[in-house]
């Protein structure tokens, strides 16, 4: 057994150590549309979990969480489309209308048209 210990590597990087000067220069290389719609797509992911749309879905049920998330992606597509063209908010519009008439159906009491998640930004929504 020897009393040395081993040394480590300076090129060797540390997982426990990121480096966020390289982080930064790459999230600068991503066009704004790419960000606002993976932005889009998890609100739209996570509204649906909480639709319970998912596998599982009952036991991540919560319809006050998900009003909150398909609010917040109304805001967004809402005010990100004349930005992000319509070949990119078109899919998000749908998805997002799908929310709302999914959380529609899924609400004991539905609000009345215009008063659902979004639709202060988007306008009523009927299916």
């Amino acid at each position: 057994m020897s009393d040395q210990t081993p040394q480590q590597q300076p090129d060797t990087p540390d997982p426990a150590d990121p480096d966020f000067d390289a982080m930064t220069r790459d999230i600068a290389d991503v066009p704004a549309v790419e960000v606002i719609t993976t932005v889009a797509v998890h609100l739209m992911s996570s509204a649906a979990v909480n639709l319970g749309l998912a596998e599982e879905g009952e036991a991540h049920k919560d319809l006050d969480e998900a009003r909150k998330l398909i609010h917040a992606l109304a805001g967004l597509v809402t005010a990100s489309a004349t930005e992000i063209g319509s070949y990119h908010a078109a899919p998000l519009r749908d998805g997002l209308k799908s929310l709302q008439l999914a959380f529609r159906e899924a609400s004991v009491v539905p609000d009345e048209p215009g008063q659902g998640p979004g639709e202060k930004y988007t306008g009523p929504v009927y299916g």
